[in-house]
């Protein structure tokens, strides 16, 4: 039994250890917290980028790789707070029910009081994801 425990225990702390900092070069400075970043946006009258994710979803490895740190979305990682939030975290419950989460990735883009202006579900290019952002941007000033 104590094996067991320990097993359970030790698979937790790699996938949770994987989740929060496996950040390709080049990614934004992430918050894991959604109230951190708001309060970050207050203090610098910033839009936020909440990005709920988990480290089993495809799509949410291939944006988190691929996507965020690309040349494409570079120009706008100082422009917004952003914040990874992990899915199958309790603490992001009430956050996922608040914003209607019920896929992933599910990318709420946030004014800098908290209001939402706007999301995305699914993936998309560092292109795509590039111009999503210049909208957003137009939005929540």
């Amino acid at each position: 039994m104590k094996t067991l425990v320990a097993l359970f225990t030790l698979i937790f702390f790699v996938s949770t250890t994987a989740f929060s900092g496996d950040f390709p070069k080049g990614s934004p400075a992430f918050e894991h917290k959604l109230s951190d970043a708001l309060a970050k946006a207050k203090e610098t009258n910033k839009p936020v980028i909440a990005i709920f994710s988990a480290v089993w979803c495809g799509p949410c490895q291939t944006m988190k790789k691929d996507v965020y740190p690309s040349a494409a979305v570079k120009p706008y990682l100082e422009k917004f707070i952003w914040a990874y939030l992990d899915a199958d975290d309790s603490s992001n419950a009430a956050d996922m029910k608040k914003f209607n989460v019920n896929g992933i990735p599910h990318i709420e883009f946030l004014d800098s009081t908290g209001k939402s202006v706007g999301q995305q579900v699914g993936s998309s290019s560092p292109e795509s994801f590039a111009k999503t952002l210049e909208g957003i941007l137009k939005k929540a000033k």
